[in-house]
């Protein structure tokens, strides 16, 4: 088992993202509120690889699901005020 410890940056360069905070916070803002009815592997804007890949790895309880659930908690909510646009990681 992989124990660093992972940023989003981290999960979007492994989702083959650019993953500059910048980056990260652009994807939130455009792809949110994502519906609660829709899992976020099932959400429109990923490749089959990457909707893959975080099934797999939220199945597997694996090092990425924790920034998996962050990421799909902010892309739920309807969104930051001006000037809180990039999620803490751990």
């Amino acid at each position: 088992m992989d124990t660093a410890v992972h940023t989003l940056s981290d999960l979007f360069r492994q989702l083959g993202l650019p993953d500059t905070r910048a980056d990260v916070s652009r994807f939130i803002a455009v792809h949110r509120p994502l519906p609660p009815e829709v899992p976020l592997a099932e959400a429109s804007f990923w490749r089959p690889e990457q909707a893959r890949f975080l099934r797999e790895e939220l199945q597997d309880d694996a090092d990425w699901a924790e920034l998996i659930d962050t990421l799909d908690a902010s892309l739920r909510h309807p969104g930051p005020q001006p000037g809180h646009a990039y999620p803490q990681s751990p």
